[in-house]
């Protein structure tokens, strides 16, 4: 097989032309072209005044490769195909007793349970909240009706906090084995379009992520694989620095010398749990901000000029970032066109936001996290936990500026520039729900924090004319946007001081979205594998 990279076409170049574009650029017959399969499809922006066009990586069977490749050696863009295709690391043997526990359900406990079920290791998974569809109607409570479940909301249920997000599939983590191709192969397989596999900003969107998760459920459980929901681990076994198993919040015991510790970011009952049984870990970096919306034509218009509203690309995004003068780094995060902003909450008297997206999204607005980055060493000095108390305090401030009532409060750009209380909206109509309080988000942040961000959003509409327009609304607060602190492992993918202890995902400080999160539980299934089994060597 050979890859062509490079290739490129007229943004309305019709669905046959492909073909005939890979034959005359490697100038053999058509007969001499077997099949092809898209691998990438991207386009570049960044030329306000050049004629778009999709660039595309192609991956092709020819009858005869070696002459091809003979002819156009030295040419980087024809090349042979790198072998992307997954490859197990064994089997479990037959009349294996032991199973391995893997505690979470969202993106990296989900393809942790499932590599470790194809690999015919029966997993029993223990998540705290609900299965999806129950979990989605919890969740819409909080919206609609201002009432919140601490155990099935946003962050815990099935499917995990990306559940409710964008459902974007992309990620910068280096990936030499290619385990994100077999993440989405496996979406793909759940019913997710098989766009995801080339475009190159993949996403699904939460009505459809709902349905691909029950199906990878099923396929768990017809593997021999259990998941049992409602089932909070409030306990960890460990005899002599190895972990024999979980204590449930009814008080059963569930035993396994191998437990995936699959959290989200939120799990903060769990990390105190885990920090009161000496697990190692230690505080990490996050960031802190708010949630900025602004019409999505006006993203759209700004980025993509001319093309603006092209059915074939889409709602537009961006990227940003703005080194302040004092010294702190302001970027946008979790970017989320055509969506909405989202209450995020897992605990009673607090207030957080996060983006979510639908596939279309044909939402009104555009949202994006502005956050500042903050470090233990800096701002939360005091131990592993510190990050979370620092949340907490955070969000339960945004709580009491909210109304109480899980209500965010909110600003508008203009007057948050200017240190004036917001009084009444402009034309961007704030998508939170349950709704917002119009004050000062001054109150909210530290002051560091606020005077970063003042200076960040007018440099930022040097980039994207309308982002700091005086009617772009500020809600508040994002607190959220990883772990505070990693249960640190080695080589081995265990806990530096508890063997058998498999840390995992986001919430154990290893990833960062719904892709590097399944690469990760493929790792971890891996990691888990080879113990069980008695393997040493690395791939």
């Amino acid at each position: 097989m050979l890859r062509i990279t490079e290739l490129k076409l007229p943004l309305d170049h019709s669905d046959e032309a492909l073909r005939p574009a890979i034959v005359q650029r490697l100038g053999i017959a058509d007969d001499q072209l077997v099949d092809f399969t898209l691998f990438k499809r991207s386009y570049d922006a960044r030329k306000k005044n050049s004629e778009l066009q999709f660039i595309y990586t192609i991956d092709l069977n020819l009858h005869d490769e070696a002459a091809v490749l003979q002819r156009f050696a030295g040419d980087h863009n024809v090349n042979p195909a790198p072998d992307v295709s997954y490859k197990v690391v064994g089997h479990a043997p037959a009349g294996l007793t032991e199973r391995p526990l893997v505690v979470g359900f969202g993106p990296c406990g989900i393809f942790a349970a499932l590599l470790l079920a194809q690999m015919g290791f029966k997993p029993i998974v223990l998540e705290r909240g609900r299965e999806v569809r129950q979990r989605t109607k919890d969740t819409w409570g909080l919206w609609r009706k201002n009432v919140l479940n601490p155990e099935s909301n946003v962050q815990f249920g099935e499917g995990g906090a990306g559940t409710f997000s964008d459902g974007k599939l992309y990620s910068q983590i280096k990936d030499p084995l290619h385990h994100g191709r077999k993440v989405l192969h496996e979406f793909v397989k759940a019913g997710a379009p098989e766009e995801i596999l080339y475009v190159s900003k993949p996403h699904i969107g939460t009505f459809r992520l709902t349905g691909m998760v029950e199906t990878m459920r099923r396929e768990i459980e017809a593997l021999g694989g259990e998941i049992r929901f409602e089932q909070k681990v409030t306990d960890l076994l460990v005899e002599g620095g190895q972990v024999q198993g979980v204590e449930l919040a009814g008080g059963e015991r569930i035993a396994s010398r191998n437990v995936v510790m699959a959290l989200g970011h939120s799990a903060r009952d769990t990390f105190r749990m885990l920090h009161a049984r000496d697990v190692f870990m230690e505080a990490k970096p996050f960031s802190i901000g708010f949630r900025i919306e602004h019409p999505q034509s006006v993203i759209d218009q700004a980025r993509l000029g001319k093309y603006a509203g092209h059915p074939k690309l889409g709602a537009a995004d961006y990227k940003l970032v703005h080194h302040a003068q004092n010294g702190r780094s302001v970027y946008s995060f979790c970017m989320c066109p055509g969506g909405t902003v989202v209450a995020a909450t897992s605990e009673p008297g607090r207030v957080v936001t996060n983006g979510m997206s639908q596939y279309s999204r044909n939402e009104r607005n555009a949202n994006s996290g502005i956050v500042v980055g903050i470090t233990p060493e800096q701002d939360y000095p005091g131990g592993p936990l510190a990050g979370i108390e620092l949340q907490e305090a955070l969000e339960s401030k945004a709580y009491l500026l909210g109304g109480s009532n899980y209500e965010a409060p909110a600003q508008l750009v203009g007057d948050f520039i200017a240190g004036v209380p917001s009084t009444a909206l402009g034309s961007v109509e704030p998508s939170y729900k349950p709704g917002v309080a119009l004050g000062d988000l001054a109150l909210a942040l530290p002051a560091f924090a606020i005077e970063a961000i003042r200076e960040a959003l007018p440099a930022f509409e040097k980039q994207i004319k309308g982002f700091s327009r005086h009617d772009a609304v500020l809600t508040g607060i994002e607190t959220r946007t990883s772990s505070p602190l990693r249960l640190t492992r080695g080589t081995d993918l265990q806990s530096l001081n508890t063997r058998g202890l498999f840390p995992a995902g986001e919430g154990a400080g290893y990833a960062g979205g719904i892709l590097s999160a399944g690469v990760d539980g493929i790792r971890i299934a891996e990691a888990v594998a080879r113990n069980m089994l008695g393997l040493t060597e690395q791939r």
